[in-house]
């Protein structure tokens, strides 16, 4: 009996392989676009190399395309770079954790398509092609995988791996500004507004404490108006110490007080903007550790919460790279665990 089904035709691989290109295309892109949100040099050098290894995959995508009679479309490339961009520019409007779902929707749809590549070349008994899907679909799980991690680290209080973009920042996450933090609004201005309309007299004294230094900061930021160098960063320095200062002063004089939910909502603050004491860290003796030290210790963490405090100060304080990447790599393996990622 003769079967009546038919191979999959060459214009269904083709129409597979120009679509897989276009969507390689707007993956590169977005890979070069998030290394400017890299923590890290070690985070930033793996988006790069992801880059790198989309164009690679583009350059095989294309000649497998030639190979099969195929043509190269030159436009629909364009566009899915083009799509890219405009992409990151609604980025910068949403929350990280949003953007980065729009990442991983498109990897998915490229894990998918590869698979069904696969299938097409194994219909067509091109043993090549189904290869080259393999390799596909492993390259683009791998992806899923990571953007998976960094999201479970999104939610696990991060992230670790990325950074948000000023404008991700207002979009009503944590931020750390030159005045006030604007982490507030994420995690501590409701805590901290509830208790303060609970306690007056708190209340006073907040606002004069925060007029005080905010009085202070204006004369010293006016003085180094008359420096010739360095003004900007001077100015600067000058602000975020009297933020901190204020900060701590408020949480103090609050807990002073009885009120303890607006201390723990400024301290909370404080700790998610790297401002806190070494002394309030969870590693003893923080800030006498040399780096491998800190590296080691950083690795016994076992809460996301006493790596993000660790990690925000080292930031805001000694900015050791190595450290820095021994924090991020902690949580990214809690993270993992909490997502089932091997």
């Amino acid at each position: 009996m003769v079967s009546t089904q038919t191979r999959p035709t060459s214009a269904a691989i083709a129409q597979q392989l120009r679509t897989i290109l276009t969507l390689t295309n707007a993956e590169i892109q977005i890979a070069e676009i998030r290394q400017a949100q890299a923590r890290t040099d070690a985070v930033r050098d793996e988006l790069a190399g992801n880059a790198r290894k989309g164009r690679s995959r583009a350059h095989g995508i294309e000649t497998a395309l030639r190979e099969r009679g195929g043509f190269a479309d030159m436009i629909r490339p364009a566009i899915g770079r083009a799509n890219a961009l405009v992409k990151s520019v609604v980025d910068q409007a949403q929350p990280l954790d949003e953007a980065l779902l729009s990442d991983l929707a498109l990897e998915q749809q490229l894990v998918g398509r590869a698979k069904y590549l696969k299938a097409l070349a194994t219909g067509n008994q091109d043993s090549e092609l189904a290869t080259m899907a393999d390799r596909l679909v492993q390259a683009h799980t791998e992806t899923v995988e990571w953007i998976t991690t960094v999201l479970a680290e999104e939610a696990l209080g991060g992230p670790a791996a990325l950074r948000r973009t000023p404008t991700q920042w207002a979009s009503g996450l944590a931020t750390r500004a030159i005045t006030l933090p604007a982490s507030l609004t994420a995690h501590g201005i409701d805590r901290v507004a509830a208790a303060l309309r609970k306690s007056p007299s708190v209340a006073a004294e907040v606002r004069d404490r925060l007029g005080q230094r905010v009085s202070a900061v204006a004369d010293t930021a006016d003085h180094a108006g008359h420096t010739l160098m360095n003004i900007g960063e001077a100015t600067a320095r000058s602000v975020a110490a009297g933020r901190d200062a204020a900060l701590e002063a408020v949480e103090g004089s609050a807990r002073a007080n009885g009120a303890s939910d607006v201390a723990d909502g400024i301290h909370q603050v404080r700790e998610a903007t790297g401002i806190v004491e070494s002394t309030e860290l969870p590693i003893n003796d923080y800030s006498d550790l040399n780096v491998g030290q800190a590296v080691s210790a950083v690795k016994e963490l076992t809460e996301p919460s006493d790596i993000r405090v660790v990690l925000a100060y080292e930031e805001a304080h000694k900015q050791r790279q190595r450290v820095v990447s021994a924090a991020e790599d902690r949580l990214a393996d809690i993270a993992k665990d909490v997502v089932g990622v091997s």
